[in-house]
C-alpha cells in the first residue's frame, strides 16, 4: 500500500480543531492541483476535456481550483448548473448529464451553452420541444452485456 503523508503534523491539526467547529473537511490545494495537472498531462491531446462530477463535492472553492486547472464541471441538476455558473464555469466547460430531467433544467443548460448528454436517443424530441437543440449533444452508449 502507498503511504500518503498528511500535509501537516498533529500539532497543526490540534490547532485547527481548536479554532474551527467540527466536523470539517481539510483539502490539500497543492495536491488537488498536482492531481489535476497529472490527469491533464496523461490525456494531453487537443480534443480531450475532463469534467469533474460536481455532485461528488459541490464545494465552490474546489470547483474554482479545478476550473483554474482546466477541468470542466459535470452537472446533473439545476443546483449544480447554478454553482458552476457562479464559479465561472460555463459553455462547453459544462457537461449536463441528467436523468428524468425537467424541461427548465434542459433550458438552463442550453442557456449556459453546456454540452447536453442524453441517456437515450428518444430524449432528443423532448429536448427539442422544451429547450431547442443545442449545437452539440452527446449520448450515453451502453453496448450491452459482454458476449463470448
Amino acid at each position: 500500500m502507498i503511504e500518503k503523508p498528511l500535509p501537516f503534523d498533529e500539532r497543526t491539526i490540534r490547532e485547527i480543531v481548536r479554532d474551527y467547529p467540527t466536523p470539517f473537511y481539510i483539502y490539500d490545494e497543492s495536491a488537488i492541483r498536482a492531481s489535476a495537472r497529472r490527469l491533464n498531462q496523461a490525456f494531453a491531446w487537443s480534443t480531450f476535456k475532463e469534467y469533474f462530477a460536481v455532485k461528488a463535492t459541490p464545494n465552490p472553492h474546489l470547483l474554482k481550483i479545478l476550473r483554474q486547472e482546466g477541468l470542466g464541471g459535470d452537472c446533473s441538476s439545476l443546483a449544480e448548473l447554478v454553482l458552476c455558473e457562479r464559479v465561472g464555469i460555463s459553455g462547453e466547460d459544462i457537461m449536463f448529464t441528467s436523468n428524468e430531467t425537467p424541461a427548465k433544467e434542459y433550458l438552463r443548460a442550453k442557456e449556459l451553452g453546456a454540452i447536453i448528454n442524453l441517456d437515450d436517443i428518444t430524449h432528443i424530441p423532448y429536448l427539442e420541444r422544451h429547450a431547442g437543440l443545442p449545437e452539440l449533444i452527446c449520448l450515453r452508449y451502453n453496448p450491452g452485456p459482454l458476449r463470448e
